[in-house]
């Protein structure tokens, strides 16, 4: 299986595992009756979450922004014949993707923000790399 694939499939579980924490903790309080199934709204908070369950959730929906724009990259570069092309940088796009989730969790400090922000722009310039690579501009 090629480093792309692999990546790609890491990043799909990354970001379950992120839902699975945020996710199980609402059941878990749901379950014990501390709170009914629908005291989360999409449109505000309605049950006041730990802060490191929020900081889970947003990881996750950060994920959820940016798995489709890789895996849109790894389904053209398979259909063009050139995932190999993906491999020298697939696995330090997902040391990336990992750092800015794992950081994401850890804290929303100044520094740490700033951290996570260059995680993103490393996979970002990789992401752009790749697309002007898979164009034939570079």
């Amino acid at each position: 299986m090629s480093a792309a694939i692999c990546t790609l499939l890491a990043f799909t579980a990354l970001t379950l595992g992120l839902a699975f924490v945020y996710v199980g903790y609402r059941t878990l309080i749901t379950v014990t009756g501390k709170s009914p199934a629908n005291s989360w709204s999409r449109s505000g908070p309605t049950w006041e979450d730990p802060a490191w369950v929020t900081r889970f959730h947003h990881a996750h929906l950060n994920c959820l922004e940016n798995l489709p724009v890789y895996a849109a990259i790894v389904l053209a570069a398979s259909l063009l014949g050139n995932i190999e092309m993906l491999e020298g940088l697939a696995c330090w796009y997902l040391i990336a993707r990992v750092v800015q989730s794992a950081i994401h969790v850890i804290s929303t400090s100044a520094l740490f923000v700033f951290l996570r922000a260059n995680a993103l722009i490393a996979q970002w310039a990789i992401l752009i790399y790749w697309l002007l690579a898979l164009a034939g501009c570079i």
